[in-house]
C-alpha cells in the first residue's frame, strides 16, 4: 500500500472516529439538546480541500490521528478496517453514518444499553427477517411505534425477569 492510500485511510479514519468521540462531542446532549433540535450550522466557506490547506494545518489534522494511532495499538486493525469501508461509501451512505453517530453522541448510557441490546437481537436475524422488520417499522406512525417499542420493552423485561435466578 503506498504512502498517500494508507494515509487517506488513516485520514477518513480520523475523521470517523473523531465524530463518534465523546471528547469531541461537546458538552452531553449538545447544544439544542432539551428541544430535540440541532443547533443552526455556522454559515461561511467550507473548510479547504487537503492541496489547500498550509503544512501547520495539515500537521495539527495528522497529529490527532497519529496520537490515537500510537495510544490504541488494539484499534489499529478496526481504524484501517472503518477507514476502507468509508471509503467505499457513497455520499448518501456517509451522511447516515455521520448522523447516526451523532444520535450516538447524544443518547445516555441507558438509551446506547438498549440500542446494543437491540443490535445484538438484529444479528441473530437472517437478512429476510431484518429486512421484514426494517420495513414494518418505518410503515408505522410515531405513536405505533413507540407503542411497539413499549411492548417489546416489557417482554423483554419479563423474559429477563424470568432467566433471573
Amino acid at each position: 500500500m503506498n504512502r498517500t492510500t494508507l494515509f487517506s485511510r488513516l485520514l477518513c479514519v480520523m475523521l470517523v472516529a473523531g465524530a463518534a468521540s465523546p471528547a469531541l462531542a461537546g458538552p452531553p446532549g449538545g447544544p439544542g439538546a432539551e428541544t430535540g433540535q440541532r443547533p443552526p450550522k455556522e454559515q461561511g466557506p467550507p473548510p479547504p480541500q487537503w492541496e489547500q490547506l498550509t503544512p501547520a494545518q495539515r500537521e495539527m489534522v495528522i497529529a490527532v490521528l497519529r496520537d490515537r494511532w500510537n495510544d490504541n495499538p488494539q484499534e489499529r486493525a478496526r481504524m484501517l478496517k472503518h477507514a476502507e469501508r468509508w471509503k467505499t461509501m457513497t455520499a448518501e451512505q456517509r451522511r447516515q453514518a455521520r448522523q447516526g453517530m451523532h444520535r450516538w453522541a447524544g443518547m445516555t448510557p441507558e438509551e446506547r444499553k438498549r440500542m446494543r441490546a437491540l443490535y445484538e437481537e438484529s444479528r441473530k436475524m437472517s437478512p429476510q427477517q431484518r429486512q421484514a422488520l426494517r420495513q414494518k417499522i418505518q410503515s408505522m406512525t410515531p405513536e405505533e411505534r413507540r407503542e411497539w417499542m413499549r411492548i417489546k420493552r416489557e417482554q423483554r423485561r419479563l423474559r429477563e425477569a424470568d432467566s433471573a435466578p
